[in-house]
């Protein structure tokens, strides 16, 4: 029990060191870390140079706050129109004549078809389209579009609450990886993007301070489409007049018929004209995309292709010649942030649905160092009470475990700047308790320790039956404490998670400092001092 292997030692005294050197960074300025990064590159190993810090939430370095709402009536609209597309296609391929046609209603399309054959014959093709939900949100069992068919032939597709919300549901899932992929393009750290409820996004960008970018790239839409710029000899109905982006210019006649999405973009990075050096957006199609846009212009060629995001066109210029490469650029008098900015939506992609701003704030690097000083207080008052309290209590031993509280505090904050983990408000809240509940362990083996001692055993039989018979509590107690701070992270969100994962952090420390360390340094005192009695 009380002899250690020279190897153990060593790999313990390492762990300490690594732990010091991960969590060095935390402790020095931005400045200073780079000053030695650059100082000396030929004297010290790269990785040997700290380097990387704890990221700060929103809460503690400052930041954008910015809440957002699925537009509910647009994802109405647009499931209306894909069950009134779905609906015309079915009829088409059963060969259905109608006199009036499909009456688009506000939540549904009705449809009248007089003859009862090709009524029975369409039915179950509409019955195909009323499947049930699959989420237990949105009411999982439930159709998501109802079925009416009247005595006098009319039949009603109707969206059902439940079908609404299981396509918000989704709407919002999708919505938040194409937001995340938007604002990691930005380069920043740690963003926190999460679901609020049912049609709401919560997004948390600490340390960008310019929050009139950030809606820009949250809110724009980013549905782009190559159309072409419909001829004098075009119907009416298959054309619409759309406004150009730049201003003080007249709407322009757009064919409906779309040749390609944005979804077939593989890529999209800023960049300038050769010609005339302004700024532009390089773009480049899938396969798909590429086939579909060579032909368009092979077969256009000497026509205007009007370049449409979200409704409005960007740009209108005419095809001199075929372009099949699947490449391609956007021109449109952007400055180079815009430029910028467009190739970011381009590349992460269009939101499923219109995202409305209800709610934002940004947070003040001012308020966010009151937040550190806040917690640096509680940190120091409550380890000052513990240290304290352990010293007093057990003497040498208590010695022995405020060091042993010191490395764990250490190794949370190196775990954490080592896999990247965000420190909120809450997690320092975390490491507090953890301050307290790290004591824990040396409490039970100092008692157990002194009750074997007053039992009569000698002092080496009491050391080694309060590690040994004390292992078993610590283990339990450690566990339930991690299972209850698990269930906190993967069901909690936001600052419960925060403080989560630093609870986790230091349930995982304190069986190594408390165990192994305290164990070590208890066995090097009696290999050296020999006592003959315990020192509490």
């Amino acid at each position: 029990m009380l002899r250690y292997s020279r190897a153990k030692i060593a790999a313990i005294l390492l762990l300490v060191v690594a732990g010091f050197l991960y969590a060095a960074p935390s402790l020095l300025s931005p400045e200073t870390r780079a000053a030695l990064r650059s100082a000396s590159p030929g004297f010290f190993p790269s990785w040997l140079i700290p380097h990387q810090a704890i990221v700060l939430g929103l809460d503690l370095q400052g930041g954008s706050h910015v809440l957002l709402e699925v537009d509910s009536a647009a994802v109405l609209k647009t499931q209306v129109a894909t069950l009134r597309d779905d609906m015309r296609r079915i009829l088409r391929d059963e060969k259905v004549a109608l006199a009036g046609g499909l009456a688009v209603l506000p939540r549904g399309v009705s449809v009248r078809i007089s003859d009862e054959a090709e009524r029975k014959r369409v039915l179950p093709k509409f019955r195909e389209l009323a499947t049930p939900t699959s989420s237990l949100l949105s009411g999982g069992g439930k159709n998501a579009i109802d079925l009416v068919e009247d005595p006098d032939g009319l039949i009603t597709l109707a969206i059902t609450d439940a079908g609404v919300t299981e396509k918000i549901r989704k709407a919002i899932d999708q919505a938040i990886e194409v937001l995340r992929r938007r604002i990691d393009a930005l380069g920043t750290t740690e963003p926190n993007i999460q679901r609020q409820g049912v049609d709401r996004i919560l997004v948390q960008v600490p340390g960008l301070q310019d929050p009139k970018r950030l809606k820009e790239i949250l809110g724009t839409t980013a549905q782009l489409e190559f159309r072409m710029v419909a001829e004098s000899s075009a119907a009416s109905a298959e054309v619409e007049m759309l406004p150009q982006a730049e201003a003080n210019q007249p709407p322009l006649p757009i064919e409906k018929r779309v040749i390609v999405q944005g979804e077939d973009l593989i890529d999209a990075q800023p960049g300038f004209d050769q010609r005339n050096s302004e700024p532009i957006v390089n773009f480049k199609f899938n396969i798909r995309g590429a086939q579909r846009f060579g032909t368009a212009t092979t077969e256009s060629v000497g026509r205007a292709l009007a370049i449409v995001l979200d409704k409005k066109v960007i740009s209108a210029p005419r095809i001199q010649t075929a372009i099949t490469g699947g490449q391609g650029q956007i021109s449109g008098r952007f400055t180079v942030e815009a430029a910028n900015n467009l190739a970011i939506l381009l590349r992460a992609g269009a939101l499923p649905a219109p995202l409305t701003i209800v709610e934002e704030r940004t947070v003040g690097p001012g308020l966010g160092q009151d937040s550190i000083n806040a917690g640096k207080i509680a940190a120091y008052v409550a380890a000052v009470l513990v240290v304290g309290f352990m010293f007093v209590t057990y003497g040498l031993f208590g010695l022995f475990a405020n060091i042993a509280l010191i490395i764990h505090v250490v190794l949370i904050f190196a775990m954490m700047s080592l896999i990247g983990t965000t420190l909120t408000l809450p997690g320092i809240a975390g490491i507090v308790l953890t301050i307290g509940t790290a004591v824990d362990s040396n409490v039970l083996i100092y008692e157990r320790i002194r009750e074997e001692a007053r039992q009569g055993r000698s002092m080496i039989a009491s050391l080694d039956a309060g590690f040994t018979r004390a292992f078993a509590t610590i283990i339990d107690s450690n566990v339930t404490m991690f299972i209850a701070a698990a269930i906190l992270f993967f069901l909690g969100s936001g600052p419960v998670r925060g403080f989560a994962v630093t609870m986790v952090f230091g349930i995982v420390t304190t069986v190594v400092t408390a165990v192994t360390m305290t164990r070590m340094m208890i066995a090097l005192w009696y290999t050296r001092a020999r006592p003959q009695k315990l020192p509490f």
